[in-house]
């Protein structure tokens, strides 16, 4: 995309070739020979092109420095674009894949490969954050979205570690499916791990560091966490982390038997030759850690799942620093004076060096099956919940390239296997992929020569006789078995493969740069020798099995998962490593083939990762080891250059008389009479059903050189009388439709105000062709006011006056808003307010328009109860025994006989009503025996609660005063259920004093609330009137 936001295709890039190259490495003209490419490559990256082709290949170069090519416009530029429309670039392939799997319903994968540094997980970012901005969203969407992208920082730190080559290296290959619906949406995820280096925990390289999240722990994790999971702040107290010399280790513990023994510090000597790289400049770990933090809570762990994962985390570090010392007898003791190397030694009589492997393949085990939980915890946040109709997927297949380094090991063939299987589907899906443009447009298909790496591949994974067999029976058998044996049991079984040798079946010359403890395969890409010191150590990756037993004991909910004690019962030996990858790399080829595949290939442009910086002798041994132009090869066997009709006869057609300015005729007769005005020789092309395919670079080159001189001499032809003539034509036409727009519109106005005037006038008559548009204005109009107007609240009464025509239809829709908001309402109402409006409701029923102090109490909120625990004496709560109390109230009650008041509490049970006097329960009424409740109309808060003076347990009516009577009175109608049995009198209250005998209250107006003993023996309460009834 040009700086103008102008599209540049690709044959339009042409004419700065010798500048920039070419744009796809297919239009090369020496296509087979590796200094042009990498002088192509070398001119793109010198101007920042660090994306070509290879047909639909597209190879990346990382340009260690940001570039200002990933913005959301640029997204917007390659969306929905033909893939050849515009310049290289990741989302172009991302943006394919995505369209293929929409138009043609099938499943995409994009293979994205190279060595450490070369920018893949960087790639895999961009894809998904493509596919995050330019897809369809929706809430659930979105939250799929974060779920996708937060999962990359989790990872990375969990699996990612700094190596010489690269500050953020992956230590393991990862295979992701983006799930996609109907709609284009991204619902959901899969993630698949492939071959964690499990090692890297115990061990690292001089100047590298292990995973990343040992050292966000440290450096970013809360002083309240690291001292909860025993952890300091300094990386150099770990001898996991860090090159320790003689120094002191404190050593914090051991699980046995599920339970934790805890050690003092222990003076110990360490000669570990570990990584000694705790801090790089490149890496924040503190801030790292706060990203980690938020994407663990994105994904859906709980703040539990979190502290368990870091629980396993410190406890590897602390595993680190468990130290041994050697007896006599040659067993293995902990150099810790407590009751811990006892057991130790009773339970595990190894020397020191098994001691030491135990430890460590714990640590390993602990780590590595924790990593595997992680990854399945994360793909059950990002599953698809629904079942849909149709779905589609995108798989993300980031994974290490060919690695040759001085010394290899088990992980570089394992790797290098990989890479070869790769290879083979790669090479076999291009030629089927070229095999079937080829027959769909009806050329004939000239089979390629091309080496078939099927032979390596058999090599490495036949069944009885491939390597991975041999080391696997090896591992199995019984004796001494060690690497040198497995060494030697390869030369007689494969020793006489062309793409296998050794020390002992080399030549001379090939010893000398051989070790005896080494084997040699000729692989797609090269030579490589391969150390067999610890293959068979790596390969059966066995831990003892009390360890196991300790760990399916653990209290850690993490680690019973990854320890599952029936694995224990299970008799059968696990599967060798090499063989478990074998296997998954098995289903990772079905699932790849089941896809249709696009390729990025990732190049490391230096070692020093510094900006502009092109090491030719480093990207040619890149370029080699990627097979880029064994592909080069396969994709020029046949035509270099292939287009549709359409395209190339819009683009080419102004250099033909016959077809320019336009063609009427069939596009594929107008490319034709095209091809052969410009001389085209037959071997040159060949036209398909609806492409042309044109075989020599230097055939586009000559007739895009031809499209730029034609261009200049076209501008000079046009004179200006020609300019000046269609100029006026333009002006004359453009005028006359202003016209016809101006005078259409003034009938259209006309008309409208006729209509209106004519309705106005017919307005009462019934609906007709003359008012039926005035009608309709009106209706209208009054609705659109009722939009704007709607009552806001339950309590909001007005609503606009409707046109008679309307009265009807307006008093619906008020009660359907109505109902509507009281709905609302009533939705976002919590149970305790919810609790607060049913005691309202019924203190409205019995007191509203009764009694004179109900309104003051609208606005109060009824309390839970007026006494709190410590005001109840706790033998009277005692004294209740099981029931529940559910209210408590300060009362006064006053006697039957002189009316004197006295201090109680009222308490409300399920069952009863209680009244206390201190620690005593002075009298309990049963809700069953309850008659009824008095009370005035006045302001007072005297009230009277009858029960039978059958009752020999009752000494007759209890008189009783509240400063919360509505509220009190509120509670005992529900407890007691007797909301209908509250009698509210005016004047006086007639009550039973005992057997026989009754009591009368004379309630009066007054100035001020007084209740006394009147002289004609009643009970007079005065209290102000507040309201007028």
């Amino acid at each position: 995309v040009g700086s103008d936001g102008v599209r540049i295709t690709m044959e339009s890039a042409l004419t700065a070739r010798d500048r920039v190259g070419v744009q796809d490495f297919v239009l090369l003209e020496n296509h087979t020979s590796e200094a042009a490419f990498m002088e192509n490559l070398r001119k793109r990256f010198k101007e920042n092109l660090i994306y070509t082709y290879i047909g639909s290949v597209l190879v990346s170069v990382n340009p260690y420095k940001d570039l200002e090519i990933y913005t959301k416009n640029h997204m917007e530029r390659y969306r929905g674009v033909n893939f050849y429309e515009v310049s290289p670039h990741i989302y172009a392939v991302s943006d394919n894949s995505y369209r293929s799997m929409r138009t043609e319903r099938k499943d995409q994968c994009i293979l994205i490969s190279g060595e450490s540094g070369a920018g893949k997980t960087e790639a895999s970012k961009k894809i998904l954050q493509y596919y995050a901005v330019t897809c369809p969203a929706s809430d659930q969407v979105e939250t799929v979205k974060d779920r996708l992208l937060q999962s990359n920082p989790v990872l990375e730190a969990f699996g990612n570690a700094k190596t010489l080559r690269n500050d953020n290296s992956s230590r393991f290959g990862k295979y992701m499916d983006i799930q996609f619906d109907f709609k284009g949406a991204p619902v959901g995820g899969h993630i698949l791990n492939y071959l964690l280096e499990k090692s890297r925990v115990v061990h690292q390289n001089h100047g590298e560091r292990n995973f990343h999240i040992f050292y966000q722990l440290i450096e970013g994790g809360e002083e309240d966490l690291l001292r909860r999971l025993g952890l300091e702040r300094n990386p150099q107290q770990y001898q996991y982390l860090v090159k320790v010399g003689d120094t002191r280790a404190s050593l914090y513990g051991w699980v046995w038997n599920g339970t934790l023994f805890t050690f003092g510090p222990e003076s110990v000597q360490l000669f570990v030759a570990q990584g000694n790289c705790p801090k790089v400049s490149s890496i924040n770990d503190r801030s790292d850690w706060k990203v980690v933090r938020k994407a663990l809570s994105v994904i859906g762990f709980n703040e539990d799942e979190v502290e368990e994962l870091l629980n396993i985390i410190a406890s590897v570090l602390h595993l680190g620093n468990i130290q041994y010392g050697g007896e006599d007898s040659g067993n293995a003791y902990i150099t810790t004076d407590t009751q811990i190397k006892y057991l130790a030694r009773l339970k595990s009589p190894l020397n020191l060096e098994q001691a030491a492997s135990a430890r460590d393949a714990l640590s390993k085990a602990v780590y590595g099956r924790t990593f595997t939980w992680l990854v399945n915890k994360i793909n059950v946040s990002l599953a698809y919940k629904d079942s849909p109709l149709w779905m589609c997927v995108i798989g993300l297949l980031d994974i290490y390239g060919f690695e040759v380094f001085q010394h290899n090991s088990f992980e570089q063939f394992c790797i290098n296997y990989c890479n070869e299987k790769l290879q083979q589907l790669f090479i076999e899906l291009t030629l089927k992929s070229e095999q079937d443009e080829y027959e769909a447009e009806g050329i004939t298909w000239e089979p390629v020569q091309y080496f078939n790496n099927k032979i390596i591949c058999d090599l490495v994974e036949e069944k009885f006789k491939g390597i991975i067999s041999i080391l696997d029976e090896e591992c199995l058998r019984p004796g001494d078995a060690s690497d040198f044996t497995f060494l030697e049991k390869l030369e007689n079984t494969v020793g006489g493969h062309a793409h296998l040798t050794t020390h002992k079946l080399a030549d001379g010359k090939t010893r000398k740069v051989m070790g005896r403890e080494e084997f040699r395969l000729l692989h797609y890409a090269g030579e490589v020798n391969y150390n067999v010191n610890g293959f068979l150590d790596k390969n059966n990756d066995l831990l003892f099995r009390n360890l196991k037993e300790v760990m399916c004991m653990s209290n850690n909910k993490i680690l019973t998962q990854c320890f599952d004690r029936a694995e224990l019962k299970d008799s059968k030996r696990p599967e060798t490593a090499a063989t478990q990858f074998k296997t998954s790399l098995a289903k990772l080829m079905e699932i790849l083939m089941s896809k249709e595949p696009s390729y990025v290939r990732c190049i490391k442009p230096n070692d020093a990762k510094q900006a502009g910086r092109f090491d030719e002798v480093l990207i040619r041994h890149q370029v080699k080891y990627l097979g880029l132009m064994e592909n080069l090869r396969v994709r020029r066997a046949g035509f270099a250059y292939r287009r549709h009709y359409e395209t190339f006869l819009q683009r080419y057609k102004s250099l033909c008389p016959e077809t320019w300015p336009s063609w009427q005729g069939k596009l594929a007769d107008g490319v034709s009479t095209l091809v052969k005005h410009l001389g085209y020789k037959p071997e040159e092309y060949k036209l398909g059903r609806s492409k042309i395919f044109i075989r020599f670079p230097k055939t586009l080159f000559a007739t895009e050189d031809a499209l730029e001189t034609r261009k200049h001499s076209l501008g000079e032809r046009v004179t200006y009388h020609v300019v000046l003539v269609d100029a006026v034509v333009v002006q004359a036409w453009w005028r006359g439709i202003l016209a016809c727009r101006r005078a259409q519109r003034r009938r259209q106005a006309a008309n409208t105000i006729r209509r209106f005037i004519k309705g106005f006038i017919y307005r009462h008559n019934e609906r007709c062709p003359e008012n039926e548009y005035f009608l309709d204005y009106v209706r209208y109009s009054f609705l659109m006011k009722l939009r704007r107007n709607l009552p806001k609240s339950v309590l909001d009464k007005s609503w606009p006056t409707p046109p008679t025509a309307l009265i009807e239809a307006s008093e619906q829709l008020r009660k359907l808003h109505m109902q509507n908001m009281v709905w609302g309402y009533c939705k976002r109402i919590n149970p305790e307010w919810k609790h607060q409006l049913e005691q309202k409701m019924v203190a409205s029923e019995i007191f509203k328009n009764k009694k004179d102090n109900y309104p003051q109490s609208v606005p109060k909120l009824f309390m839970g109860t007026r006494l709190n625990g410590e005001e109840i004496n706790p033998k009277v709560l005692q004294s209740l025994g099981s029931e529940k109390m559910k209210y408590a109230v300060p009362v006064t009650k006053y006697d039957r006989k002189g009316y004197k008041a006295r201090p109680r509490q009222l308490l409300l049970t399920s069952n009863c009503a209680v009244i206390v006097e201190e620690a005593k329960l002075k009298q309990r009424i049963d809700y069953a025996t309850l008659k009824g409740i008095s009370v005035s109309s006045l302001s007072d808060g005297v009230f009277v609660l009858h029960v039978p003076t059958e009752d020999k347990k009752q000494k007759g009516d209890v008189v009783l005063q509240s400063d919360h009577i509505i509220e009190t009175l509120t509670k005992v109608a529900i407890c007691a259920d007797k909301v209908n049995s509250i009698n509210i009198n005016q004047g006086s209250i007639t009550f039973t004093v005992g057997q026989g005998k009754e009591g009368i209250i004379d309630f009066t107006s007054g100035s001020e609330l007084l209740v006394a003993k009147a002289k004609n023996g009643h009970l007079s309460v005065t209290a102000p009137r507040l309201n007028s009834r």
